[in-house]
């Protein structure tokens, strides 16, 4: 079995060092698809996570819970909800976007939309009072108290979309309903990597999960750097 591994990090390593063109496409894929649903989610979840975070209105607590819930939302139940809207006898059945690279964007905006808001609401909770009170005595407008209070949130919500981007890039069953894991077409890595060790290849599946950790290595490195350096 030793002996096993070592062979399938050797072959791992090979297709990676080669550049295997099945395997840098499967990547490239990966990377615009998470790309893609960390852009509109950060869009929706940072804005809505800060705004209800610092305003106090009718139906927050209400709203705070359903939030809290699809925070843990499963991801096949989210697929789920996709494919039946999507599908051909769906309401958006006409869109033809069932297995496309665009339903598995729409499938994980829905994850982690959800989870991005969350975490940028409980960033903005304890600070807000004290920015916006600042922000009062200076006489500064909403808009720019809004992205002050952002921008003293900076480390916590660069966190909230680490959790997204760990979420997205991790995820497998709700692309694979609604993609399909077809091949050339909406095989990401994750789908690959579960294909390929059914099928016994180990080595391919051993270069797309050693890869999958470079990436993640590479994102928090950065932020840390980020973080670091302000």
């Amino acid at each position: 079995m030793f002996a096993e591994i070592l062979q399938s990090l050797r072959d791992a390593f090979i297709l990676i060092i080669s550049f295997n063109k099945d395997i840098y496409e499967i990547i490239g894929l990966t990377l615009c698809v998470t790309a893609a649903s960390i852009g509109i989610s950060a869009f929706i979840g940072l804005a809505s996570g800060v705004f209800i975070g610092s305003r106090s209105f009718r139906g927050k607590k209400l709203l705070t819970s359903v939030i809290n819930t699809l925070m843990g939302l499963p991801p096949v139940v989210a697929g789920l909800v996709v494919y039946l809207f999507l599908s051909r006898k769906g309401p958006l059945g006409s869109l033809r976007l069932l297995f496309t690279p665009m339903a598995m964007v729409i499938a994980q905006v829905i994850i982690i939309s959800p989870i991005i808001t969350g975490l940028s609401m409980a960033a903005v909770k304890l600070r807000h009072e004290a920015v916006e009170e600042t922000c009062r005595g200076l006489g500064i407008g909403r808009l720019k108290t809004f992205l002050m209070l952002a921008f003293e949130c900076r480390y916590p919500l660069v966190s909230a979309l680490l959790a997204g981007y760990g979420r997205a890039v991790s995820e497998v069953g709700a692309v694979m309903l609604v993609g399909g894991n077809i091949e050339h077409s909406t095989r990401v890595m994750t789908t690959a990597i579960v294909l390929e060790t059914g099928k016994g290849e180990y080595g391919n599946a051993m270069a797309l999960g050693l890869i999958l950790l470079v990436l993640s290595f590479g994102i928090n490195w950065i932020v840390q750097r980020f973080q670091e350096g302000i």
